[in-house]
């Protein structure tokens, strides 16, 4: 009963800070005034979603791949970009994350629990804001900024690094690339040596020791680096804003634009609705692939 009592103040914070503020969002997308100034229920901020002003759709590469020109609700083609972007910067990180999280594990192993400077050294800029971390790409990726400067001195004409996707990219990897890292590693770290040692001596070469046996084991921690950074990089508004210079508006920053541009709280709330579903639902198919795959995951014979 004691221990119980202990998960009170707990409760409490998850009531005040994200319970209610889901239930104002809720009524807000509910709920508009009609022209007499009465508050009535509504559909009209989710019927924006899908009969609002119609563009040419621009994510995943289909118009200039196939050739394709197919017009879409603008909110719709914002979340399709969303997509696109999240799932890139998501496959990016899973890329780079991986092969940084095996050769920490490594050395974690060698090091038998002594403290590993490269770690700390990969851990320690997430201890400062993200929006000082993104201001400090402005200075480096400016026409006269750092990389640009360095370029000149090699003979390569000044490049436009800021305001596109490109720069939108990279800020995401770079701010949620740690994300990927740590849940990998924390169980790239946690296999037991014993087990790989058993497969080298069953006569696996190195490769088949990685495929068969490091690699399924580890799909807990991939799982997870997902999550946590495929939803962050589909709602984020402050990279756009910052390293898009406004010139690509991803979800996070329509809604962002309703609330505190164009002050259609019923638009924007509805679009936080199927945002927060969408992203449940992500998290659903993760966090049930995870379980399946059980504490550590299947090694394959």
């Amino acid at each position: 009963m004691k221990l119980r009592r202990l998960a009170y103040p707990y409760l409490l914070w998850m009531v005040l800070f994200t319970i209610l503020p889901l239930l104002l969002i809720a009524y807000y997308a509910f709920t508009t005034y009609d022209a007499d100034g009465n508050l009535v229920f509504t559909f009209v901020g989710f019927s924006n979603i899908v009969t609002g002003d119609r563009v040419e759709m621009g994510a995943f590469g289909l118009r200039s791949l196939f050739g394709l020109h197919l017009s879409v609700p603008i909110y719709v083609n914002t979340f399709l970009l969303s997509l696109e972007m999240a799932l890139v910067c998501t496959l990016i990180c899973l890329a780079a994350g991986y092969p940084v999280s095996y050769m920490l594990a490594n050395r974690a192993r060698r090091l038998r629990g002594r403290s590993d400077l490269l770690l700390f050294l990969f851990v320690m800029p997430m201890w400062m804001n993200a929006l000082l971390r993104t201001y400090a790409w402005l200075a480096l990726l400016e026409p006269k900024g750092i990389v640009n400067s360095l370029l000149g001195m090699i003979g390569i004409a000044e490049q436009q690094f800021l305001y596109n996707r490109f720069a939108i990219g990279l800020g995401m990897v770079y701010n949620y690339l740690p994300y990927m890292v740590l849940p990998i590693y924390s169980v790239l770290v946690k296999i037991d040596p014993n087990v790989v040692e058993a497969a080298e001596d069953l006569g696996a070469n190195r490769a088949e020791t990685f495929t068969r046996v490091i690699f399924p084991l580890s799909t807990p921690g991939i799982l997870s680096g997902i999550n946590m950074v495929f939803m962050p990089a589909m709602t984020t508004f402050l990279i756009p804003n910052l390293l898009g210079g406004g010139r690509y508006l991803l979800i996070g920053n329509v809604i962002e634009r309703q609330y505190m541009v164009a002050r259609d709280w019923t638009t924007a709330s509805a679009l936080s609705i199927v945002l927060l579903v969408l992203v449940l639902l992500g998290m659903r198919v993760l966090t049930r692939n995870e379980a399946a795959s059980g504490e550590g995951g299947s090694i394959l014979l």
